[in-house]
This record gives structure tokens, sequence and C-alpha cells, in this order.
């Protein structure tokens, strides 16, 4: 057993705008400059769990494409396969959050430079030592080409015999639920675990009772299937069986990232062989944490804190 594991995703990485004040956008009048990206969140949130974390991207050459690559770099992730293009702005977005943390967020990635990765750009060393690829269905929506490169990837992980995670994180802003549905259904062949929303996969297959949901997952030959139901907690099928963990109460500031926090640990847990009902535990700790932070990923906690957390231990400051 190796002393760490090495993941790698691939994605979009944006400039995220933080309202100053709640409520609507139009009536804010300052933001705070973040970080954001799901698969960023995601290669963040692994490594600050103490995972090898690879990220995969292109960035504007430009002043918010440095920002996002030396923040990234400070954060401990590979980010040697990461490069700032000339002539394509990074991309932004700004979040808008009402008073229970939630919110909707406001895109502007037209142009984005993660679409100059073509699928003839795929390498196969990408994927050495790497012991678990993990892919969303934001970089897939981002631009046509990327269901491509997604494709490529999943070809070339299941020749290794590395396993594949996979989040839909469905955006509608930026394709439809029929394209989305069809990219889908040519990457489950290759998924080993799929993490989604209750939602998301309501809108993938149009079910969701456990059992429907268990042909689902037999008929692609997913081993573990979870889904997330915020603060419900979730639930895994997995060899026929379906196991649940209740969720954390927290007083959320923040919900954005949360899903990306709970998929980073869902896999550190999967990939140091935990049980399936701590796997849940630990994952519905993990997307807690996120929430009472504001931020796409000033929340994702280290190891250490999220123990404390799950076990209700307090940390000792001084």
């Amino acid at each position: 057993m190796p002393d760490r594991y090495k993941v790698m995703t691939i994605g979009d990485a944006m400039i995220t705008f933080n309202p100053s004040v709640q409520g609507p956008l139009r009536f804010v009048e300052s933001f705070n400059r973040k970080v954001g990206g799901a698969e960023l969140n995601f290669a963040i949130g692994c490594a600050r769990l103490g995972l090898e974390s690879k990220w995969v991207s292109r960035l504007g050459k430009d002043e918010f494409g440095r920002v996002i690559y030396n923040f990234t770099r400070g954060e401990g992730v590979d980010v040697s396969e990461v490069e700032l293009v000339e002539g394509y702005p990074t991309s932004l977005n700004f979040k808008e959050i009402n008073g229970d943390g939630s919110g909707k967020t406001f895109y502007y990635r037209y142009h984005s430079p993660i679409t100059t990765l073509t699928p003839e750009k795929v390498k196969e060393e990408w994927l050495e030592d790497v012991d678990l690829l993990h892919l969303t269905g934001v970089f897939m929506a981002v631009d046509p080409n990327n269901v491509k490169v997604v494709k490529r990837l999943v070809e070339i992980a299941k020749d290794k015999g590395i396993p594949v995670s996979f989040d839909p994180n469905i955006r509608l802003k930026l394709w439809s639920i029929e394209e989305a549905r069809q990219a889908y259904n040519e990457i489950f062949p290759y998924v080993d675990i799929l993490l989604t929303g209750l939602d998301e996969i309501r809108l993938i297959i149009g079910k969701d009772s456990n059992e429907e949901l268990g042909k689902f997952a037999d008929q692609f030959g997913i081993k573990d299937l979870v889904i997330k139901d915020g603060a419900n907690g979730s639930r895994m099928y997995r060899n026929g069986e379906w196991i649940e963990a209740p969720g954390f109460k927290v007083n959320p500031i923040d919900t954005v990232g949360a899903g990306d926090g709970f998929d980073a640990g869902y896999v550190y847990g999967w990939l140091n062989d935990h049980t399936p009902e701590h796997l849940l535990h630990f994952a519905n700790g993990v997307g807690a944490l996120v929430t009472t932070v504001s931020g796409d990923n000033e929340g994702l906690p280290y190891l250490e804190e999220v123990s404390a957390f799950i076990n209700n231990e307090s940390i000792i400051e001084r």
C-alpha cells in the first residue's frame, strides 16, 4: 500500500467574485476576489486531506490566470500540466448568496482557455502513477470537444486499470439536459464511482427510487452509486445493497463547493479502504464543513479537522 495515493482531475477554473452582502446581485456594489471551479475545488480538497493531487487545465495568460496558478500551486496541487494561454481570457463568475446560504452563480466563460485543450493533446503520461481519475460534467459542458477529451481519458484509464470517479455536476446554463444525457451515457460504462445529487440523478434518468437507481448502476457496471442529498446526508448502492448515513447539523453560510468537498472526502476514504458506512460519514463531514465558510474552497478542511468534527472532538489551538 503506498504512503500517499495520487488522484488526477481535469477542468476549467475561474476567478470567483463573492458578494460583500447577501441578496440579489443587482443590489451588490462590491465583491471579494476568490478562486473557484469544480475540478479545482476537488483537487484542493484532496491535497488538504493528504492525497497527492494533480490538476490538468488551461488558464488565460493574464493576471487572473496567474492568480489561479499561484494559488493552486500554493495549495500543494501538481500544476505541471497547467498552461497559460495567450489570447484567451481567464473565466470569471459572480456569486449571489441568500440568507440561508443558498444562491446562484453567473458565469462569464465564453472563449475559455480550456477549449484549447483538444483531444489530440491528451497524453497517456498524464496518468502515470495515478491511482484514481476524477471527472465532472462541468468540464464536459464548457465545450463539445471536452466530451471527446474525457472519453479519451477514460479509455486510457481503463487500459491502465485506473478507477474513475465521476460527478455529473449538471450545469444547464452551459448545455441542455438532452446534451448532458447523451454525453454522460458515453462515459458511464467507464465509471467505477458515480457521485451525484438527488436532483441530478432525477434529471439524468427520470427516476429516483432505490430500485430504479440500483438497476441503473447495474446496467453500466457502476460499483459505487453515491447519492448526495445535502443536509439530509447521503446513501450508496454497492453490491446490490443500499447503505445510508445522516448529514451533520451546521449553520450554512455558503453551500457552493460542498459537493466538490464531499467528492474529495469520498475519494480519500475509498482509496484508503474505509468501510461503506465510514466512507459516507467522512464525506458528509467534509461537505458540511465546506458550507460553514464563504468561498468555493476556503472551507475545504484538512484531515485532522474532519476527524475532529466527525468524532465531535475539539482541536487544541494553544
